[in-house]
């Protein structure tokens, strides 16, 4: 599959749900959702420009590691985690967990009800919930410590998701921001198709061509754990890492259950592949 990749005779799109499949993550299963890279920087400009590097995320680090002041921040967390929590690691968010899906996809049925259950009930905090990707970016590559988030597959397909069609009364943010639609870059001119298109046109592009094996070694590959984990600032609580841990040997229910709760809650890594 990857020699196809390389000769082009598959996208880039189906190689990364091929992985996803490989790794147990499933459209079956919000927990172990497939999980997609956020593949631009560039949620300003009036128009996109594909050829120009620096319209593109930095495949090679973590969303936790795009900018150097926040990378430094979860170094320095990790140095300094032994003395104050139980686990060490980078980060104690996950990129993709039940949550973050039924956020991003909360406009269509069954999300809509997933997302509420999970909320307890109701929407969340207009503030909180997914209204643009814009500042949805910002918030996972630069402005929020507890955000790592990546994206899911219908960012590259599906442009309904993005369209408040139900009418859904997500609520109204503080400066009197009625949320409906998702907020689109200037780039896609208002219009989710236009968005889903060149979106999807980035994913393919040569320059994610050249680099998404970097992205894959984070995510499926040699640096999802270890040392290597370690130098590329990935790593993750030790609950994260479901197949690591052998929850057969663990006698005690009320450890048992915390663990299985944490990984309901906040995300799994993949299996390595």
């Amino acid at each position: 599959c990857f020699l196809s990749l390389q000769k082009r005779e598959i996208s880039n799109f189906d190689y990364l749900m091929y992985l996803n499949t490989l790794a147990g993550r499933s459209y079956n299963d919000y927990m172990q959702y497939p999980v997609f890279p956020w593949v631009l920087a560039d949620y300003h400009s009036e128009t996109l420009n594909l050829t120009d590097p620096r319209t593109f995320r930095d495949l090679s680090k973590p969303m936790g590691a795009q900018t150097v002041e926040r990378k430094q921040k979860f170094i320095q967390r990790f140095n300094e985690v032994e003395k104050n929590l139980s686990a060490q690691c980078h980060y104690c968010t996950h990129y993709s967990s039940a949550i973050i899906v039924a956020s991003y996809l909360v406009r269509m049925e069954p999300f809509t009800q997933t997302f509420c259950s999970l909320q307890g009930g109701s929407f969340d905090v207009a503030e909180r919930m997914f209204h643009s990707v814009k500042s949805t970016w910002e918030s996972a590559s630069r402005d929020n410590m507890s955000d790592v988030r990546e994206l899911t597959p219908e960012f590259f397909y599906l442009p309904e998701f993005l369209t408040n069609a139900n009418h859904f009364e997500l609520g109204c943010m503080q400066d009197g921001t009625v949320l409906g639609d998702v907020q689109l870059p200037p780039w896609a001119n208002g219009d989710p198709h236009k968005f889903i298109f060149l979106h999807r046109q980035a994913l393919e592009s040569d320059y994610v061509s050249a680099h998404l094996h970097r992205w894959i070694d984070l995510i499926f590959g040699h640096k999802q754990h270890g040392s290597a984990a370690v130098e590329a600032v990935n790593t993750y609580h030790p609950y994260f890492y479901g197949d690591k841990m052998d929850l057969n040997n663990i006698k005690d229910p009320l450890i048992k259950g915390t663990i299985l709760g944490f990984i309901s809650n906040f995300g799994q890594i993949p299996k390595q592949v």
